[in-house]
């Protein structure tokens, strides 16, 4: 039944790790600090500091999960 409820997700089976890698390659940090102001993303930006404070801030990573459906609209269109 957990397989059914996540038919329709489409951030299932995708880590938090790949949306970062994907989401800097297409905005890079300059624009991704801009769209969503965390530190993490304007001071010193890397995967491995974004990593740590999103899997630690829930409300910082809505955000970002949000942002990487936005994208994955735009590149499937």
């Amino acid at each position: 039944m957990a397989v059914e409820k996540q038919k329709n997700n489409p951030l299932h089976g995708i880590k938090l790790e790949q949306i970062l890698v994907d989401l800097e390659a297409y905005y890079g940090w300059n624009s991704l600090g801009e769209q969503i102001n965390i530190r993490c993303f304007n001071e010193y930006p890397s995967i491995k500091s974004s990593l740590k404070f999103l899997r630690r801030t829930p409300w910082a990573r809505t955000k970002v999960e949000q942002l990487y459906l936005q994208y994955l609209r735009k590149v499937q269109n």
